[in-house]
């Protein structure tokens, strides 16, 4: 099959979508499948290298995010996206953002009749709440929802998120979930040199959290429930990994805390395996591949059941949900836990055996399997839908 993949965002992007195409085109790659990219130019300037395993790559103009100067979004480019299709034309094309560069490829792949699946990897209405512009999140669920109901699928995370989906009216969702690279991810790196540079022995709870620090993450309620644990547990370390916008306030916040800032993959899943607990009050997240990386690394997750956490976590077995929103439920169950050893070291083996169950191979499977179905649908049985 001939597979174009169309991204506003790519490695070496640090982000959800990013990862989970590089994990995807690596799976995509060994099982034989001629693939195509369409991306922004790098903001690296780095145009002359190409992308490893991609057959036909185009590179567009792009434009930084105000906040974000290392994220862009593609400027349109539908003729030079016709050109490459009249020349080397796909058999279905993988939108995997909906922004300008997705518009664009969509408005020609319909022209041309070239068969489109769509993914679901940003929660765009939680983000509006999150940038004070609440009112903008109808007006763009409309957008959002005449994009994908002109695609022959469309692929989200989670069972929740389908039927949330559902009820706003978008229609053939189907679920995709997501992998762990289990190679790289293990309890076995757990480093005693890393903990005392933490300032801790092997009896004293390591507190972790991944991630963007930026205003959509929950960064109060992180704060607030570290502030909390310290007090019940004042030998305890405390590590944040990631970088971002709201990174110099939370250090000023949490001047105990050791931030690591953005760090290489070998790194990360030493961190990972060095703590003991893991924090994510985030509930802005399609997924969150975080809570998988923590859990095959052997650490107990504390989360809201929402996103990864519901579909991978049995509260109390392999780690913690509250529901979404009970903040201080959450502050709660992270105090408490880390004031028991033996059990969040419990959840902590339980949580590693759980998180081998997701395997790139399989979702790679189901990945396939959507985009032959949405190959083999005549677009004359399609529901009509405005370009």
């Amino acid at each position: 099959m001939r597979i174009c993949l169309v991204s506003e965002t790519w490695a070496p992007e640090i982000n959800g979508v990013a990862h989970t195409l590089t994990q995807l085109s690596h799976e995509l790659q060994a099982r034989g499948m001629a693939l195509q990219l369409i991306r922004p130019q790098p903001a690296d300037g780095s145009a002359s290298e190409p992308t490893p395993g991609i057959q036909a790559e185009l590179r567009v103009r792009g434009m930084s995010i105000p906040g974000y100067r290392a994220v862009r979004i593609g400027i349109p480019a539908g003729r030079r996206i016709q050109r490459l299709w009249q020349a080397q034309r796909p058999d279905v094309v993988y939108l995997a953002t909906q922004g300008p560069l997705g518009w664009s490829a969509r408005r020609v792949a319909r022209r041309l009749g070239i068969p489109l699946v769509a993914g679901w990897h940003t929660n765009f209405d939680h983000y509006c709440g999150d940038y004070g512009v609440p009112w903008l999140a109808p007006l763009l669920m409309r957008g959002l929802r005449h994009f994908h109901n002109g695609c022959q699928a469309n692929l989200v995370p989670t069972r929740q998120q389908a039927d949330d989906l559902a009820s706003h009216g978008f229609e053939r969702l189907e679920v995709m979930g997501r992998g762990i690279d289990q190679t790289r991810f293990s309890p076995g790196l757990r480093c005693a040199e890393l903990r005392r540079c933490w300032g801790v022995d092997e009896h004293s709870p390591v507190a972790l959290h991944v991630g963007r620090l930026a205003a959509e993450k929950n960064l109060t309620l992180l704060r607030e429930t570290l502030h909390a644990m310290r007090s019940a547990r004042p030998d305890m370390a405390q590590v944040i990994v990631g970088d971002g916008p709201a990174r110099r306030s939370l250090e000023k916040a949490l001047p105990e805390v050791h931030f690591t800032g953005f760090i290489s993959p070998k790194d990360l899943a030493r961190h990972y395996a060095s703590a003991d607990m893991f924090l994510f009050p985030s509930l802005s997240e399609t997924w969150g591949n975080v809570v998988p990386e923590a859990m095959a690394s052997g650490l107990a997750v504390v989360a809201y059941r929402h996103a990864a956490a519901a579909e991978l976590i049995d509260s109390g077995t392999n780690g913690v949900t509250v529901t979404a929103g009970n903040a201080e439920a959450f502050r709660d169950a992270a105090v408490a836990l880390c004031q028991h050893p033996a059990r969040y070291a419990q959840m902590g083996r339980a949580a590693h055996l759980r998180s081998q169950a997701c395997r790139w191979p399989a979702i790679a499977d189901k990945f396939l399997s959507v985009l032959e179905q949405a190959r083999e649908i005549d677009h004359e049985t399609t529901r009509p839908c405005r370009i």
